[in-house]
């Protein structure tokens, strides 16, 4: 019963791939594309009748060379001549090559069309999901998800549309003539011959499906490990713990090896199996022919006839199993992709969402509520205002929900209760494109792409001119390093930038949204992960990023927010206080005490710091004594 239930169920899910697939095999809105599968169908069936007729002329040499004319059908001297219809069955042969090769090319762009129709129908919708699925994603099996489907696509789309028609259509044509011109006897043994196959081959095949999915799955996990770690370089190193990398994706590969062992060996079983019916089958057919020779009710011709026939059967009833397995393999390659473009959106523009339209730039949170988990909220009934071309900044122990405030702006998830408005308009009812192209953002960890200087600075404005990059570049105070670069503004900044130090990353990434010129600006810990005198120059640089502008700063180093026009400090996702620096420090609270830790821990780091340039010095001026005066 729960046998029945799985193939009910795999059957059900097979179906749904097919459907999903079919306006790619039919490609919707395309005529032109449709007319080449219409002309590279017709040419298929072509070419199957030219098939078909290919081991007659084969038949009339052979009965021509071995003298008997009788057995020739009524055709003019010239062309029944042994030479002839050699020829004649060669050029035949090679007309049939022909249409399918012409046929192949005609479907060329077609299977090419799905494959990057799909392929960028899945990478939108990744662009398209949450924050939440992204955190949560592994990106090595994500890859391979994709990189598997995409080939599953052309295999199915090919495979579907110009081999498993014309395989039927070949069965019966044989059927038919062997049942006109051999008797009901070579049909029966022929149809039992191709049932067997058939059964056999589908039966193996679904066996094999299961080993593959291992296969997969352990690929996946293999692939998944070997990105993560190489990701990870710097922390692997760290703690010397490339043994233990190398193992832990070997323990992967070892899976994949069996399930990859597995494979093949079941293949070759398949792969026997079948040979073994269809050689009874053909032996059978073969002595029933010879028999007939024997007794003069067939000539030679037909012998060789029934040889070849059954020759050219072999090819199709053996592609019919290759076809039946890459069906099944692509369409089990492909079923994760379409598992993944069926994940739902999380946050959708509403019906008749319309664009932000920014007239001062003033932002309201306003009695929010919101948990990324039922069980734990993150903030309780928060509200707040940033004035138009003021500062607000938010502060407050770790945990308290700061960042959180960065990602209900830019939408990334919904509240749950309460509302965000940007001059009184709810961000959930303008498009999401339109309120983060408001918003400019220089976050914590600034991640660049794997490409050039330029490239990243102008990814806050494509569109923007060299001279404009280079301007937004000197306002974040990195152009002048940049020209020192060998390569200049065409310096490649490596995997995640991490050929650039985290100063150097952060004035390119404020440089990208100097660029981008929004009207209100998000800064999340922007200087926290730095070193004072580094954090002093990128201040200065974001004080000038920030000037005019309605400014939201989420903030570590209190020192960075001395200057806002109001502070509020978070603690456990409610406002505990709020006001200028002065009159936080005066009331002794929360905002006080962090004050006075991190003072505390600056003056620290202050003195060990002198302290170092004073041993520093004093080691110098020991050496140039020692130099001066001689022992």
């Amino acid at each position: 019963m729960a046998a029945d239930k799985t193939v009910s169920a795999e059957s059900g899910r097979t179906v749904q791939t097919i459907r999903n697939l079919w306006p790619y095999m039919w490609p919707t809105g395309r005529a032109d594309l449709k007319a080449r599968v219409v002309w590279a169908t017709v040419l298929l069936v072509a070419a199957k009748l030219i098939l078909v007729v290919v081991p007659y002329f084969f038949k009339w040499a052979t009965d021509a060379l071995s003298g008997d004319p009788a057995a020739l059908p009524a055709l003019p001297a010239v062309l029944a001549a042994p030479l002839m219809l050699v020829l004649a069955y060669n050029v035949v042969r090679v007309a049939q090559l022909g249409l399918n090769q012409l046929r192949d090319a005609l479907f060329a762009r077609v299977g090419q069309h799905a494959v990057r129709q799909l392929a960028y129908r899945t990478f939108v919708h990744l662009h398209e999901l949450s924050l939440r699925f992204h955190l949560e994603r592994r990106t090595g099996g994500l890859s391979r998800i994709i990189e598997r489907g995409v080939k599953g696509i052309e295999t199915i789309v090919r495979f579907t549309i110009l081999n498993s028609v014309p395989t039927i259509l070949e069965f019966a044509l044989v059927a038919a003539i062997f049942g006109f011109a051999y008797g009901v006897s070579y049909v029966a043994v022929v149809a039992i011959t191709v049932w067997l196959y058939t059964w056999f081959t589908l039966k193996a095949s679904d066996w094999r499906i299961s080993i593959r999915r291992e296969m997969n799955d352990s690929d996946t996990e293999a692939n998944t490990k070997a990105i993560d770690s190489l990701l990870n370089y710097e922390t692997v190193k760290y703690f010397s713990n490339e043994r233990m990398e190398a193992e832990r994706f070997d323990r992967s590969m070892a899976r994949y090896e069996s399930a990859a062992t597995k494979t093949w060996t079941s293949l070759g079983w398949l792969n026997f199996g079948q040979g073994v019916i269809f050689g009874v089958g053909m032996a059978i057919i073969m002595a029933m022919s010879a028999r007939e020779v024997m007794a003069g009710t067939h000539t030679i011709g037909d012998f060789v006839f029934v040889n070849a026939m059954l020759m050219q059967l072999s090819v199709p009833l053996n592609f019919l199993g290759m076809l039946y397995r890459e069906i099944r393999q692509g369409l089990t390659d492909i079923e994760n992709m379409f598992d993944l473009l069926d994940v739902k959106q999380e946050v959708l523009d509403a019906p008749g969402a319309v664009p932000l339209v920014v007239s001062e730039g003033r932002v309201e949170f306003r009695d929010v509520h919101f948990a990324y988990d039922p069980n734990r909220t993150i903030l309780k009934g928060v509200s707040f205002e940033v004035p138009a071309g003021k500062t607000v900044a938010i502060v407050g122990p770790s945990g308290a929900g700061k960042s959180t405030i960065s990602r209900l702006l830019f939408r990334f998830y919904d509240v749950q209760q309460g509302a965000v408005l940007v001059d009184g308009q709810d961000v959930r009812g303008v498009t999401q494109q339109s309120l983060r192209a408001s918003v400019g953002m220089v976050p914590q960890d600034t991640v660049l792409f794997n490409d050039t200087i330029a490239y990243n600075v102008r990814y806050g404005r494509p569109g923007a001119s060299e001279d404009d990059v280079a301007r937004a570049a000197d306002l974040a105070q990195i152009g002048d390093f940049i020209r020192r670069l060998p390569a200049g503004f065409k310096t490649m900044v490596g995997e995640r930038g991490l050929k650039l130090s985290g100063g150097e990353k952060q004035r390119v990434a404020i440089a990208r949204t100097i660029l981008k010129a929004p009207p209100i600006l998000m800064l999340d810990e922007a200087t926290s992960a730095l070193d004072t005198e580094t954090e002093r120059e990128i201040q200065a640089a974001l004080d000038v990023v920030s000037r005019g502008r309605t400014t939201l700063v989420i903030a570590h180093r209190l020192s960075t927010v001395i200057g806002a026009d109001e502070i509020i400090v978070l603690n456990d996702g409610r406002i505990a206080e709020r006001g200028k620096h002065s009159d936080l420090i005066a009331a002794e609270g929360l905002y006080a005490s962090m004050w006075n830790r991190q003072r505390e821990a600056t003056e620290a780091e202050e003195r060990l710091r002198k302290a170092r340039e004073a041993d520093e010095l004093g080691v110098v001026v020991r050496r140039r004594t020692a130099e001066i005066v001689p022992q």
